[in-house]
């Protein structure tokens, strides 16, 4: 048995734009054939609007062929376990501890937080909605008994009102899940995470840290350190650590950072 942590960009949703792309390419050729055949205003103006709409659902594709290919685990970039062990390298809990993993989709940062922490609990929360339909905790928990993981638990959990009192964690992290987040503050939904956190506890989050999503991180670092926490760090992860800058630019990651600090 292998594990499956499924595709951040679904198969589904790229099958879905090669579909439409090819629809718009049949309806441009059809009103085309039609309207230049017998000079036909209408079929002309509609073989134009389609012509398009399928240069743009085409481009389209081609962009989320290239995002599913970059973040296949069984392609040869494999970007997405990059990230993965890498965020999670940085995620230590003492022997008898807990962790919070937010947001954790198909296991993969629960399951490799676990693996690197043998001695501590892991607890993996999502929503698993409609969104991401392919993601269950059934698959989280079918990954980890792949990997033959046993110190880790899964369980349905809202990152905007994480259902955890005050200081109940040795570690948090997250990987790519605030910026997905409706919200005019992402940074409300990061002290969200970080209330859970215990005094002396670590905590490791991946995201698209830009000025548009989340304001002034910087501020926000500022504030944390002014109430109390040891040491706050913002890591660019798309210079070398988990991808290069042209790749991340390519790939619409620019912005990419582990905040990183300890309590």
């Amino acid at each position: 048995m292998k594990p499956d942590y499924k595709n951040w960009v679904p198969k589904g949703m790229v099958v879905g734009f090669w579909l439409a792309a090819a629809v718009a390419l049949i309806a441009t050729a059809v009103f085309g054939a039609v309207g230049f055949a017998n000079a036909l205003t209408w079929a002309i103006v509609l073989f134009a609007v389609f012509a398009v709409v399928a240069v743009v659902l085409c481009a389209v594709a081609v962009f989320m062929q290239m995002w599913h290919n970059v973040f296949s685990y069984n392609g040869k970039r494999k970007l997405s376990k990059d990230i993965i062990e890498g965020t999670a390298s940085f995620v230590n809990v003492p022997a008898g501890g807990t962790c919070l993993d937010v947001g954790c989709g198909s296991g993969a940062l629960t399951i490799a937080v676990a693996k690197r922490n043998p001695n501590a609990t892991i607890i993996g929360v999502d929503r698993w909605g409609k969104d991401y339909a392919s993601f269950s905790r059934e698959l989280c928990k079918n990954n980890a008994v792949a990997e033959g993981v046993k110190n880790i638990a899964f369980q349905k959990g809202d990152a905007t009102a994480l259902d955890f009192p005050n200081e109940s964690f040795d570690a948090v992290t997250s990987n790519y899940v605030y910026h997905n987040i409706p919200s005019k503050d992402r940074q409300a939904i990061l002290l969200e995470t970080l209330r859970t956190l215990k005094k002396g506890g670590t905590f490791a989050i991946h995201d698209l840290f830009t000025k548009q999503k989340y304001g002034d991180i910087q501020a926000f670092m500022k504030k944390l350190k002014e109430t109390g926490y040891e040491k706050v760090e913002l890591i660019d992860t798309t210079k070398g650590k988990f991808m290069s800058e042209k790749e991340a630019k390519y790939l619409f990651l620019s912005g990419s950072a582990l905040l990183v600090g300890k309590k």
